[in-house]
């Protein structure tokens, strides 16, 4: 679900280096509060605050799980299961069963330094997911934009299972680069990102972006649900009315894959500038 975040030494050591965190110091150990248990490294959510339970081991315990949220390897210890974020595989602690204190019998041991917290009632960041060619650009600039918290680059739209960099650009997979872009609806929306979606590429390019040819290169909104698509249609009638072709396709949101790490953030880590996305105001 999201870029990872920087961590702090301690939690490095916990998450990263899969340490533990000592009993009865974590701040999520009494806590008690309604909301949803989310990934310090990531954002995934985790838990719901009623599967929490008071164990007496020292850390927060969870009797369940968001479905499909938490993976199980074996410890290298040999004995014990270990439990990682199955979005980042950031280590959270240990799965127990069989201890009976609870009617599901089973409790996930899990280090506070892992773990966030988004209260209940709270206005949660949406997401967006666009394709605008080379993704490094596209990303470049959607990040600076008002209101966005974070983004990370993917592939999108096709039907390879855990497709790389390589199997994309080979032209077989039917994926696209795409932007994941999480925003605060406070602060901005997906009309105004997708304004800028239209703004920083050539979206009447049918074969690819600039010089880069392929599928993969292809312009399209994947759209999250009817508002989001409204709004995109929306944006191409205007451009259609302003005499642009348009290309870019309309998608229902499929599932995101995300790149490479050497992808993410690629102007900032090596102080290049985009070859192929520049900003045109049209709007």
């Amino acid at each position: 679900m999201q870029e990872k975040r920087p961590l702090t030494a301690e939690e490095e050591r916990v998450i990263i280096h899969r340490g533990t965190e000592m009993p009865f110091t974590g701040k999520f150990l009494k806590h008690k509060e309604k909301g949803t248990y989310t990934c310090r490294r990531c954002g995934a959510e985790l838990y719901r605050s009623e599967h929490k339970f008071d164990s007496g081991c020292g850390w927060p315990a969870f009797d369940d799980e968001i479905a499909g949220a938490v993976k199980r390897k074996p410890d290298p210890d040999g004995h014990r299961v270990e439990i990682v974020c199955a979005a980042c595989d950031g280590h959270l602690g240990h799965v127990f069963i069989g201890e009976g204190l609870t009617d599901k019998n089973l409790r996930h041991c899990v280090n506070s330094v892992s773990l966030a917290f988004v209260p209940a009632g709270s206005k949660k960041n949406a997401e967006a997911i666009f394709a605008a060619g080379c993704f490094w650009g596209v990303e470049h600039l959607m990040k600076q934009a008002p209101g966005v918290k974070a983004t990370q680059v993917g592939y999108a739209g096709g039907h390879l299972e855990n497709p790389d960099y390589r199997s994309v650009c080979s032209g077989t997979t039917g994926h696209l680069e795409v932007i994941r872009v999480e925003f605060d609806e406070t602060v901005t929306s997906f009309e105004t990102l997708a304004k800028l979606f239209f703004e920083i590429h050539d979206f009447s390019q049918a074969d690819g972006q600039g010089p880069d040819i392929g599928e993969q290169y292809l312009s399209a909104i994947f759209y999250a649900d009817d508002a989001q698509k409204a709004a995109a249609e929306k944006l191409i009638s205007q451009l259609k009315g302003m005499g642009h072709q348009v290309a870019t396709t309309l998608r229902p949101t499929a599932k995101f894959w995300p790149a490479e790490d050497y992808h993410q953030n690629y102007y900032s880590k090596t102080g290049k500038a985009p070859y192929c996305h520049i900003r045109r105001k049209i709007f």
